[in-house]
């Protein structure tokens, strides 16, 4: 039997359902790569250039850890999903930097470009379905239960209020009624849930007793509208997932919000950076920006954490005592 190997990285907590209904359908065994680690992210960080982003470091090191596991490492790469949208450089070459850095392994990859229309997007399925059967129909059929599986995933986390986690590795949701706080987590699926990568930010917020939602919890209807309030027109393919999941939640009563952005990272730097000023005014939000690398420590995060907290309690303090208006000061 065929084993694909899917890096546990970048697309990986958006796709993977659909991923492996694919390539199982098609008769092939599907290889995950352990969780992030400090041996994956220096085998990684060792093969490119020191400027490279931490999500690809990351995902190199993944790669290299597939490559004497299976027989092909899937790697896509998404150029856009709607029109006059486009996607990072690094999604782009994602291949083309798999194969550079780490020759050992045997990349399989797709072109995804959807604004060219769906006779090119099947080409691209047909192409990498007949890695396994020449026959159409059965590609055809691998590509439906794909697309019904990634459906189903979605609206799983938006009617469950639960995040990818959650759902692939069958973690209890941990939220409960008993939360003193709702604190938004906006910014990329490859950053906010590796626990490595952001010091386990999210398992921090929840053991203070803080509600946590992100943008996995919106429906994607709502996150394009956020990004039609904020910006007019998207204009990078991931867009609705900083841009229109900060403006939704700017609006629905959160008590503050936390991004989570690589370091280095172009876009995602524009994307937070519209956030944070319609936090600011008109909204008057909490809004705290985190930027890490591989270098960040642990008791820096956990410090700005803590203050940040501190600040939504006592505006809440401050919001309920006697002759308040109701509002804390921004």
């Amino acid at each position: 039997m065929t084993k694909v190997g899917i890096p546990r990285a970048l697309l990986y907590y958006q796709y993977l359902p659909m991923w492996r209904t694919f390539f199982e359908t098609l008769g092939a065994e599907v290889v995950i790569s352990p969780e992030t680690n400090r041996s994956l992210v220096a085998s990684g960080a060792s093969r490119v250039v020191s400027d490279t982003c931490l999500p690809v470091k990351v995902f190199c090191g993944h790669v290299l850890d597939l490559a004497d596991k299976c027989d092909y490492v899937f790697v896509p790469a998404i150029a856009s999903l709607h029109m006059r949208t486009h996607n990072c450089s690094k999604f782009l070459g994602l291949p083309d930097i798999a194969r550079a850095v780490v020759p050992e392994a045997k990349v399989l990859d797709v072109d995804i470009n959807t604004p060219q229309g769906q006779r090119e997007l099947y080409r691209s399925i047909y192409s990498l379905g007949r890695h396994f059967t020449w026959n159409p129909l059965k590609i055809k059929a691998a590509s439906e239960a794909a697309w019904q599986a990634h459906k189903s995933y979605l609206s799983g986390m938006v009617e469950g209020g639960l995040a990818p986690p959650n759902v692939l590795d069958g973690q209890p949701h941990a939220d409960g009624a008993a939360s003193w706080a709702t604190i938004a987590v906006i910014g990329h699926p490859y950053v906010i849930y590796d626990d490595f990568i952001n010091l386990r930010l999210i398992g921090r917020l929840r053991e203070a007793g803080v509600k946590v939602m992100t943008p996995e919890m919106v429906p994607h209807s709502d996150l394009a509208a956020g990004v039609v309030r904020l910006l007019g027109h998207p204009y990078w393919t991931y867009e609705d997932e900083v841009t229109g999941a900060g403006a939704h939640y700017l609006e629905t009563g959160v008590d503050g919000i936390i991004s989570v952005t690589p370091f280095g990272c172009g876009p995602d730097s524009l994307m937070q950076d519209v956030v944070r000023r319609n936090a600011r005014e008109p909204y008057h939000k909490p809004y705290m920006s985190l930027v890490i690398d591989e270098h960040t420590a642990e008791a820096g995060l956990v410090t700005r954490l803590e203050a940040f907290l501190d600040m939504i309690q006592r505006r809440r303090q401050l919001a309920a005592s006697p002759g308040s208006s109701g509002r804390a000061r921004p």
